[in-house]
């Protein structure tokens, strides 16, 4: 039940539609989970908080530095040296009220990271490495929770949903994130942002359409991106989608399942 304050905070939403009431109901009842209060989370969670998403957590072990702020706008100049979770739940607070802010003040390893999230009923990760992107997809399988994903390069990015839990309505399997990178790039071959560089900006637009996402995930309209790699180029201001299906030798849902825990992480 919507209280009279969210249905003029949410008014704009609730008239298309394609989100309506019950639309918005949904949003108020989901939980969602996002990895990482950095470039690509901070405008995730802006815009899931200001979507009345009711539980928002994060998870973050960081602390807010100088140049984080040319991206990640959840933080303020102010809030240099302070944990990435707190500065984020006042700025969540302060934004809207009505939302329930977790913080998990930790690194996602492979003894929390089933039980962090199996909690929730969506997933979004916005983290910047790769070793934690694929531990975030096999536990995700392994607790059956749908998940968006995003990476994010200098002028570059990508967008994609998985939910290898479960079946397309042709009754086969989806697809999952070892289908599209069966195996992580080799160590020093990818350059990290300290030393590579990122647009700002880009970590602005590829947040807000993780948030999007999530919000069509959430109320059931439009063609999620099951199935589907959404690539930006920035420098040529370019979009283009990739459709990609399930590899069967794949080690999660493949003819042969041979990832069955997290025993194989740190």
């Amino acid at each position: 039940m919507l209280t009279p304050d969210e249905l003029e905070r949410y008014a704009r939403h609730i008239v298309l539609r394609e989100v309506g009431g019950p639309g918005q109901a949904a949003l108020k009842a989901a939980s969602v989970l996002v990895v990482g209060a950095g470039g690509l989370g901070a405008p995730v969670l802006m815009y899931l908080a200001a979507a009345g998403v009711g539980t928002l957590g994060v998870v973050d072990d960081d602390i807010v530095s100088l140049s984080n702020l040319q991206r990640q706008i959840i933080h303020f100049t102010p809030d240099i040296g302070r944990p990435k979770v707190d500065s984020a739940a006042e700025k969540i607070h302060a934004l809207n009220p009505h939302v329930k802010f977790v913080s998990h003040a930790t690194r996602l390893n492979a003894s929390n990271a089933m039980a962090l999230i199996g909690t929730y009923d969506l997933v979004l990760d916005g983290s910047d490495n790769f070793e934690t992107r694929y531990l975030v997809s096999d536990a995700c399988f392994l607790a059956g929770k749908p998940l968006i994903t995003a990476a994010l390069g200098m002028f570059d990015g990508s967008l994609t949903t998985i939910r290898a839990h479960e079946k397309n309505a042709a009754g086969e399997l989806n697809p999952t994130y070892r289908c599209l990178f069966p195996e992580p790039p080799p160590p020093g071959t990818v350059p990290a942002c300290a030393e590579a560089g990122v647009m700002g900006a880009l970590a602005g637009v590829l947040g807000s359409m993780m948030a999007l996402e999530a919000i069509r995930e959430i109320t059931g309209f439009g063609e999620g991106l099951v199935g589907q790699l959404l690539m930006i180029d920035a420098r040529a201001m370019r979009f283009e989608t990739l459709r990609y299906a399930r590899d069967p030798a794949n080690p999660l849902n493949g003819d042969r399942q041979t990832i069955t825990n997290l025993g194989g992480y740190r």
